[in-house]
């Protein structure tokens, strides 16, 4: 079993940032790739971002490109969502999730088998 817990949500002004922080425990997801998503009310969950096991590959929602950097760190089993230039538009929950293959498409929250609890990001006006 893999647990992940997110951290770092909050509320901030448009234009703002914030660091999220996935936390793995019980299990390595060294050797995984990793993602995040969000979630607003009343709408599906959307793919942000994804990052290979080793870190050197990335991938990203074109919303979000160029204003979001994902990155890990292995050696604390964290996986990281830097979002600068926060918007109304990105107000949501945000999870974290472990993929389960990486031939997989990293934008199918299907592919991906564990999930963190999520963290509220709220961007204020």
């Amino acid at each position: 079993q893999v647990q992940l817990v997110e951290s770092g949500g909050g509320l901030v002004q448009a234009g703002g940032s914030l660091r999220l922080s996935c936390a793995a425990s019980g299990r390595t997801i060294t050797n995984y790739a990793m993602g995040w998503f969000r979630q607003a009310p009343g709408k599906e969950r959307d793919f942000v971002a994804a990052i290979s096991w080793s870190g050197g590959s990335t991938s990203y929602a074109d919303s979000v490109k160029g204003r979001f950097t994902i990155s890990r760190d292995s050696a604390k089993n964290t996986v990281y969502l830097q979002m600068n230039n926060l918007q109304l538009e990105d107000t949501a929950v945000y999870y974290c999730a472990r993929r389960a293959s990486i031939v997989a498409n990293p934008a199918n929250p299907g592919n991906y088998d564990y999930w963190g609890q999520g963290t509220q990001v709220t961007v204020s006006s």
